[in-house]
């Protein structure tokens, strides 16, 4: 299928590692010119430097977008280097920590440091690139949300109570920008094996004395710590090919909505 997708301009946020290096990856394959960014300069070259090398236009931004100034600079370099964005992914986020801490330890400096982090970040960015896409009457914005914001675990309460606020926000700011030719959609992913992930496996593994075999832990966390009915892991290439799809043209009538790809593992919303 052809998702009509070439010669567009992407910034995918956090795309460095993870998810969002996959998403770069995916648009760039159809024929997005895309802005790598990260916060740590070597690791967001390499991405860069690996799509380039595949026929892709790629440009880099560096900066912390928990940051007004940082993240100031981090849109006006994408939309320098191509002379304007017509997709932004905002897939930056995460938690703040990964020793899965009981609610009661977990600070009141921690909390605003994971809506920082996760939703502020997120505003930052749209406010910077969406009026160039209201002028061109076109534009996509993406958010990468989590399952982790509509699901009561006894657990992780900064990192859901944000990832609650960006699908809040995601449906608000859609009915905003919808008369201007510009869809604003999420997606929700489950566990997809990430570094991120993978450190959460590793926390997971240290405190109930799994194995070494990733392998196995994937079976444990899937029929047993967080049972699903498709008994694996989500992959990165999954949510990227998602991601395609809300960010291209014939996703025109798709808005305000949040996809969520978690193996089945959402009972409810």
């Amino acid at each position: 299928m052809d998702l009509q997708l070439k010669g567009k301009r992407a910034l995918i946020t956090g795309s460095s590692s993870g998810l969002g290096a996959a998403i770069a990856e995916e648009l760039a394959g159809e024929g997005v010119a895309v802005v790598i960014h990260g916060r740590d300069r070597a690791r967001t070259d390499a991405v860069a430097n690996r799509i380039r090398e595949k026929g892709a236009l790629v440009a880099t931004a560096y900066g912390d977008l928990t940051v007004d100034a940082h993240a100031d600079a981090v849109a006006d370099s994408a939309l320098e280097a191509f002379d304007g964005i017509d997709i932004l992914v905002n897939s930056a986020g995460g938690v703040v920590r990964s020793d899965n801490p009981e609610w009661e330890d977990v600070t009141s400096g921690e909390w605003l440091k994971s809506f920082n982090l996760n939703v502020v970040s997120i505003m930052r960015m749209a406010q910077k690139l969406a009026p160039g896409m209201k002028d061109r009457h076109w534009g996509r914005i993406i958010n990468i949300s989590s399952i982790g914001g509509s699901q009561y675990r006894g657990r992780l309460h900064d990192y859901g109570a944000a990832k609650a606020a960006v699908d809040h926000y995601t449906g608000n700011l859609s009915k905003s920008l919808a008369p201007y030719g510009i869809t604003v959609n999420g997606v929700a992913p489950g566990t997809i094996l990430t570094p991120q992930s993978l450190r959460w496996i590793e926390t997971l593994r240290k405190q109930h004395g799994w194995t070494d075999d990733l392998a196995e832990n994937e079976r444990i966390y899937t029929s047993e710590f967080s049972p699903q009915p498709v008994p694996r892991l989500g992959r990165p290439s999954e949510i990227a090919a998602a991601v395609a799809f809300l960010a291209s043209p014939l996703s025109a009538y798709t808005t305000g909505t949040t996809l969520r790809i978690d193996g089945g593992v959402t009972t409810g919303r």
